[in-house]
């Protein structure tokens, strides 16, 4: 993995991550378009992780903290790409971000269908809490 670079995304990689998630990533959200990652990223400029080899985008992870949770999201992998420690780095990117910050535990957003995810959150230690439910309205 030595080839592998892991950085901070900026404003000019918006667009290069929201065509590398209709490629890589399970489902779409409703913040998948322009205005939401330029402000994910305004807002939390070491928010949106970025895993490269040769300087093309191979994974992608959002370690969000809000004060009082550890939240990621949008783990993915490009498929040419899986299968070779990327996720397993970018969760570790994310890990050390969390506990610089202070954070004492992920919560970890895996869409129930995607069996393949289930499998690479399970080993990198997660597991799944059945007691909560997400609950969501749209604003």
């Amino acid at each position: 993995m030595s080839d592998l670079h892991i950085r901070c995304a900026a404003l000019s990689d918006v667009d290069t991550v929201l065509r590398f998630w209709r490629e890589a990533a399970e489902g779409t959200s409703i913040s998948d378009d322009h205005d939401g990652v330029a402000g994910l990223i305004t807002r939390d400029p070491e928010a949106l992780l970025l895993a490269e080899r040769d300087g093309v985008l191979t994974g992608t992870v959002i370690a969000g903290f809000d004060g009082w949770r550890c939240s990621a999201y949008r783990l993915a992998v490009h498929p040419d790409h899986r299968r070779q420690g990327i996720a397993t780095a970018l969760l570790r990117a994310a890990g050390r971000r969390f506990a610089a910050l202070g954070g004492r535990r992920v919560d970890a957003m895996v869409l129930e269908a995607n069996a393949q995810a289930h499998r690479t959150w399970a080993a990198a230690g997660y597991h799944r809490e059945d007691h909560w439910r997400r609950w969501v309205r749209p604003l």
